[in-house]
């Protein structure tokens, strides 16, 4: 570890009663302290040495000017609770590598919270709203499941408890814990439906869903009506078998061209919370639509309205691609190969004669899987019940 790396110290909303004797003796040899107003505030009785420097959002403009600007001194970041729980500790380690990062961590909001509730931490979802938008929580509702949301504000907790309203999850136990740590600390347990209070900005938001709270599974293949369409939809079935040859992987990213509704896209990054997609959708009303279906189900997928291939120009790398629509676009097939990371998979589906000449035409070139699938659903014949057959779909499928 270099001589005088940047101190990160994690501080609680009680300021420096709260912090242990490492954290005091970083702080009190600093020479410069950064940090956000609030956290500078938690200190301003004290006869610290420190230059004092407040941040300005957003961080990601602002902080390596100031690193540039205060290199060679002995500076000390403060951070809320545990500084790489959803914290700057980690942004730091990213522009400077661990080497050059020393962290002190302080009980996170998560763990205090529990710890006020009596929950397991390794019991509880956690969903950080703090730079994401509320329908980011949709994927995690589940009955009986304990959630903790980190607010970005004083108006979180009114987004979460309508969110759940809206969802049929109204009943939640909801609970409100505010400046956690500190001799201010509030606790407001309610349900979601009847959520009405003016909180602090800092607080956490827990909530315990109903056993008998509607199913939404992040398995592929939800239901078609979970889906705002116009027809331009990969249906259920055929959408359950395209994902599992797509192979969602934590962390990773797809491409969804020809995006329709953005079934494929959004249920890829529902599969986990560190999966993202790009839905690349020609029509502007579809994309709109699609857009509209992104929030609804809450999945982290940036919508590009354009034809593709040539939408996909700069676009960053793929490790997987579904091909929905515009498969006889030309150079459409190659364009995708020759993006694609190593390992990653490519999917196309056809249900017309010439996307299926292509289709076998890639096969022969590029190797993989190919097969059809038919589906047959059950509805009425008079007073009867017969099988109504769907168009069949062929389905090719390569790791790169």
């Amino acid at each position: 570890m270099p001589a005088d790396p940047i101190t990160v110290v994690g501080i609680g909303a009680d300021g420096w009663p709260g912090l242990a004797a490492p954290a005091r003796q970083a702080l009190e040899s600093a020479e410069v302290l950064l940090g956000s107003p609030r956290q500078l505030a938690l200190l301003t009785q004290l006869e610290l040495g420190a230059l004092r420097v407040a941040w300005s959002l957003p961080l990601s403009e602002g902080l390596p000017r100031l690193l540039g600007e205060y290199r060679g001194r002995r500076v000390c970041v403060l951070a809320s609770g545990d500084p790489t729980f959803h914290g700057i500790g980690t942004t730091l380690v990213r522009l400077l590598g661990a080497d050059a990062v020393h962290v002190i961590p302080h009980p996170s909001s998560v763990s205090l919270a529990c710890a006020r509730l009596g929950w397991a931490q390794d019991q509880v979802q956690v969903v950080s709203l703090v730079t994401n938008p509320s329908e980011r929580l949709h994927p995690h509702l589940h009955p009986a499941r304990r959630i903790l949301v980190l607010s970005r504000g004083a108006q979180s907790p009114t987004e979460v408890a309508d969110l759940l309203v809206a969802r049929g999850y109204g009943a939640s136990r909801f609970t409100v814990l505010e400046q956690l740590g500190a001799p201010t600390e509030r606790i407001h347990t309610t349900q979601a439906a009847e959520w009405s209070a003016t909180v602090d900005p800092l607080n956490v938001v827990a909530v315990e869903c109903p056993a008998d709270a509607p199913v939404l599974s992040t398995v592929p293949g939800l239901p078609d009506d979970a889906y705002e369409h116009d027809g331009q939809l990969t249906k259920r079935e055929v959408r359950a078998v395209s994902l599992s040859r797509l192979a969602p992987v934590p962390g990773q990213l797809l491409w969804d061209i020809g995006g329709g509704a953005g079934s494929i896209a959004i249920e890829w990054s529902r599969h986990h919370a560190s999966c993202r997609a790009i839905a690349v959708e020609r029509d502007p009303d579809r994309a709109k639509r699609l857009e509209r279906n992104v929030a609804a189900l809450g999945a982290a997928v940036h919508v590009v309205e354009g034809s593709a291939p040539a939408a996909l120009e700069g676009l960053e790398q793929p490790d997987a691609i579904f091909v929905g629509g515009g498969a006889t676009a030309a150079g459409m097939i190659d364009t995708c190969w020759n993006a694609l990371r190593p390992g990653g998979r490519l999917v196309a589906n056809g249900v017309t004669l010439e996307t299926e000449a292509l289709i076998a035409q890639w096969y022969q070139t590029y190797g993989g899987d190919l097969i059809r699938l038919h589906v047959e659903r059950a509805s009425p014949v008079g007073r009867l019940t017969g099988w109504r057959p769907a168009m069949p779909v062929t389905i090719w499928s390569v790791t790169k």
